[in-house]
């Protein structure tokens, strides 16, 4: 038998089992969704204050994460436990509202295709990046977290379902709706800051703390170029909150105005974005490796110290920003949103 024709039935059968892989899945898939509706309804009967969920969206809510973590994985932009934490994070926030999982997976796409973008020039600038971004579960949930915690919350609060952002008539749960937006648009605006501005920026960084000129990657370095793509990353979260709104939620004319939830997307992430650099030029450790020229986050015999103390990584900067953004802007938000 010639290599040809043992590469084309090695071929075959290869796309055979993936075939086969895919069908076991879809129907391990299926039967998971029926049981949670089975679940859902035996205890809407025996509680009778539950409301039992349609299966289309257990469906939904398992099938969608499940595809898009996976794709995610074979290109590199999570790794397997990241694979694992992102799969939880977009059944919770799917299952819990269906503008949720929008926001997310807008966050997520653009992330991720920015992360990759001009990776050869990010290299000669990160010690520490990564081709695809590579996401683990820590990363995942310091970006995710404070969103999966207020979608379980949201559920608690009116069950799994689409409503409008309408303080009049459901303050708590619009509070939780623009709290969960605004994380995800701070994680959006200050990935969109650190991935566009280094690249695009013809200028150097300025220290937000001191408005000192440092090197490209310091913690706590700003620039105009990043600041812009910082707000527009929010906006688009907004946009993508904003026109799932339209989609999903029905008597939105009965309701106060949506279209806030895009400027509010751009100013959680701007704000975020400078939130962000204000903790890392405080809390993250920045300094120059003699031995490689470029900016490191650890503390050696090689390395003079920029600015900075060892107390927080950068996920812990990223947790700490967006759990603050989800506590005071919707406050803010609530006296200018119009009625």
């Amino acid at each position: 038998m010639s290599s040809a024709v043992r590469y084309e039935d090695d071929l075959l059968i290869k796309e055979y089992f993936n075939m086969m892989t895919d069908m076991i899945v879809l129907c391990g898939t299926l039967a998971l969704s029926l049981s949670f509706w089975i679940i859902s309804i035996v205890g809407s009967t025996y509680y009778g204050t539950l409301q039992p969920v349609s299966p289309w969206r257990w469906l939904f809510s398992i099938l969608i994460p499940l595809g898009i973590s996976t794709r995610a994985l074979k290109r590199k932009s999570l790794d397997r436990s990241g694979w694992l934490g992102a799969l939880l994070v977009g059944f919770i926030l799917t299952m819990a509202n269906f503008s949720f999982f929008c926001t997310l997976l807008c966050f997520f796409v653009t992330c991720s295709k920015l992360t990759r973008w001009k990776g050869e020039v990010k290299k000669k600038i990160d010690a520490d990046y990564k081709d695809g971004g590579q996401r683990n579960w820590i990363q995942v949930f310091c970006n995710g977290g404070v969103p999966t915690e207020l979608a379980l919350l949201y559920m608690i609060e009116v069950g799994p379902g689409e409503i409008p952002v309408d303080f009049g008539n459901q303050y708590t749960a619009s509070w939780m709706c623009l709290s969960l937006l605004g994380a995800l648009a701070c994680s959006t605006g200050d990935t969109w800051a650190s991935e566009v501005g280094p690249v695009l920026s013809q200028s150097q960084p300025r220290l937000i703390t001191t408005w000192k000129e440092v090197p490209a990657g310091t913690n706590g370095g700003v620039t105009t170029v990043g600041l812009v793509a910082s707000f527009l990353g929010g906006l688009t979260v907004g946009v993508a909150y904003f026109i799932s709104q339209l989609l999903f939620v029905e008597d939105l004319h009965l309701a106060d105005p949506q279209w806030p939830l895009i400027v509010y997307g751009g100013v959680a992430g701007l704000i975020g974005s400078l939130l962000d650099s204000f903790l890392g030029a405080h809390m993250q450790y920045s300094g120059i490796d003699a031995t490689t020229g470029k900016v490191v986050n650890h503390e050696s015999v090689t390395t003079q110290r920029i600015c900075g103390k060892p107390i927080l990584d950068n996920n812990g900067v990223n947790l700490f920003s967006s759990i603050l953004i989800a506590l005071m802007l919707p406050s803010l938000a609530w006296p200018l949103w119009p009625r």
